[in-house]
């Protein structure tokens, strides 16, 4: 358990922004269809990835900014 605390600070504040935000919207989107907005839950959750990749992009272009 120490393992993923310890991977966990090495995250910048943009990250764990982007994480909790990811996380929020999969939940609300679940939330959303398991209450019959099936449509509306699948379109949130599809930001999920997008979020995910976004923040990827961002990790990349801070990389190259570095080197």
């Amino acid at each position: 358990m120490k393992k993923y605390f310890k991977m966990f600070k090495k995250f910048t504040l943009t990250d764990k922004l982007l994480f909790v935000a990811a996380l929020l919207s999969l939940i609300f989107s679940e939330v959303l269809y398991f209450q019959g907005e099936k449509a509306d839950g699948t379109f949130i959750g599809i930001w999920v990835p997008s979020i995910l990749a976004f923040g990827i992009y961002l990790k990349l272009i801070n990389n190259e900014k570095n080197d």
